[in-house]
């Protein structure tokens, strides 16, 4: 799924691209695309694209003087531009056309159709689905990370990917942050000292700005696992701070990738959703 840097660096190019088109029309091209019924799409025609902006995981499309169309891209979705404009097509959920002839066309791979548009009146932030979202996570301050830290005490993978507590990452910034910040992926949130939050704030910061910094690189955006990194999907390999072996670990459907020398005292995570390490 595209994380904060993905998603940020392609607002920006959207907005460099799109910026001042006035749209002529939105057309759902999947049943399962709109995920609201007011206001109508057809509001925002004839008015301009401000800018392109994003808040955690989600697009916000924010037309001048219209409803803002909020769109999150799952785990396969893409917004591009849609040179060919066929009647079908392949796996189009919606496109968007502008007076001067240009389309954003958006797509998702595979079955599931998830992803999905919200076109919703004034502030976006203020109404659902942005209205639960934790603070972004590169802007979270220590004192807010350290709330939302003791606010629900869970494995501090679970929570640096659920977008209550701080809004932006999925699977492969978690495993980077905890790697660089060397703590567990395990460990339980409200037992984590002063040091080791502070640890885990720095960790959050420097890994969003270096994915940030290479997403910037890019024309188009990228799948989180091209982006370089220490330990995600890299069992097997050294790690490059150590040289130890980088293991993988099953945890809630997911894959964590860790450095046992780095993380956990030299402990192999048990391949389970227990707490319980393997002796």
């Amino acid at each position: 799924m595209p994380e904060l840097p993905e998603v940020q660096a392609h607002a920006e190019r959207l907005t460099s691209a799109f910026a001042g088109a006035e749209l002529a029309a939105f057309t759902p091209l999947s049943f399962t695309a709109l995920k609201t019924a007011l206001p109508r799409p057809d509001d925002a025609v004839g008015h301009a694209l401000g800018r392109v902006d994003r808040r955690g995981k989600f697009l916000l499309l924010r037309f001048d003087g219209a409803p803002t169309f909020v769109v999150h891209l799952m785990q396969g979705g893409r917004l591009v531009p849609d040179d060919k404009q066929s009647r079908r097509p392949r796996n189009g959920l919606a496109r968007w056309t502008f007076a001067d002839g240009r389309a954003l066309l958006l797509t998702e791979a595979g079955t599931e159709r998830k992803a999905g548009v919200w076109v919703l009146d004034g502030d976006p932030l203020t109404q659902p689905p942005l209205d639960e979202l934790g603070v972004d996570a590169h802007e979270a301050t220590l004192e807010q990370l350290t709330e939302a830290l003791a606010a629900k005490n869970q494995r501090l993978h679970g929570f640096l990917r659920d977008q209550h507590g701080v809004a932006g990452l999925g699977r492969m910034l978690a495993n980077e942050i905890c790697h660089a910040a060397k703590l567990s992926p395990f460990a339980m949130t409200a037992k984590l000292t002063d040091d080791e939050v502070r640890r885990l704030h720095e960790a959050m910061r420097a890994t969003i700005a270096s994915a940030l910094e290479h997403e910037r690189t890019l024309d188009a955006m990228s799948k989180s696992a091209d982006r370089p990194g220490s330990v995600h999907r890299r069992a097997g390999d050294p790690c490059p701070v150590c040289g130890d072996v980088i293991r993988a670990v099953e945890y809630s459907a997911y894959e964590v990738d860790y450095c046992p020398n780095c993380q956990t005292d030299g402990k192999v995570l048990a391949d389970n959703t227990t707490s319980k390490f393997l002796k």
